[in-house]
């Protein structure tokens, strides 16, 4: 996997303020954000046993992680993250919850073996280039069971640069009318405008298809956002 120690993305959610507020965004630039944990935890529960162990990728923050835990008591986590601040605060947030997880400091090749019963990586892999990206899918799936499900939601719309400017010009809308202010609605959408590393829809569906995973179908689509699931060989 490739070095991203200096990945600036990761430099920004060690910034202690930063990961302290960072609970308010998603649900203001993400429709329907509660709805995707939901979805997320009706897509694991299909193929998850009560105990089941849940290996929760980009996990800083804690946010998914508390909606998982609070819905299913008798899973078990394990969530990795790079960035130690975000999982200091995913300690806090999480509280007695804590008793189920365990945070993972580090990137997904460093972390535990499983094999884990199922998968998320949930508003994270936008931030890696095509072939850090199928890295790290393919190092997720081979920490599962065969059969295992991995569901994966993250930015990803058309990239013309008409299209990709109407999108963004949606996102930036969506936050305002959940009452982001305009110039935080316009940073963000000024921050989203200059990654590099946004891929079309198509495109990570085949991401995902060869990094191993199989069955690999959309669930999830809300402006500047999508979402697929797709299971681990066997």
């Amino acid at each position: 996997m490739a070095d991203e120690s200096k990945d600036p993305f990761v430099e920004m959610f060690e910034d202690p303020a930063r990961a302290q507020a960072y609970s308010a965004g998603p649900p203001a630039f993400t429709p329907g954000f509660s709805d995707v944990h939901k979805m997320v935890a009706i897509l694991l529960e299909e193929r998850l046993p009560p105990n089941g162990d849940v290996l929760v990728h980009g996990a800083g923050g804690g946010l998914e992680l508390e909606a998982l835990a609070q819905r299913h008591t008798g899973w078990q986590f394990v969530g990795v993250d790079p960035a130690k601040a975000m999982l200091d605060e995913a300690e806090t947030r999480l509280g007695s919850l804590m008793q189920r997880i365990t945070l993972h400091p580090g990137y997904i090749d460093t972390a535990p073996a499983g094999p884990f019963d199922g998968a998320t990586s949930l508003l994270t892999l936008h931030f890696l280039d095509i072939e850090d990206r199928i890295d790290t899918v393919r190092q997720i799936a081979a920490r599962l069971k065969p059969g295992a499900p991995l569901v994966v939601v993250h930015q990803s719309f058309p990239q013309k640069p008409e299209e990709r400017a109407r999108w963004l010009d949606r996102y930036e809308a969506f936050a305002r009318a959940n009452g982001v202010p305009a110039e935080m609605a316009q940073g963000a959408r000024q921050g989203v405008g200059g990654m590099t590393t946004l891929l079309e829809p198509e495109q990570d569906i085949d991401v995902l298809r060869n990094a191993g995973l199989t069955r690999v179908s959309p669930f999830y689509r809300a402006f500047a956002w999508s979402g697929w699931v797709g299971y681990a060989p066997g």
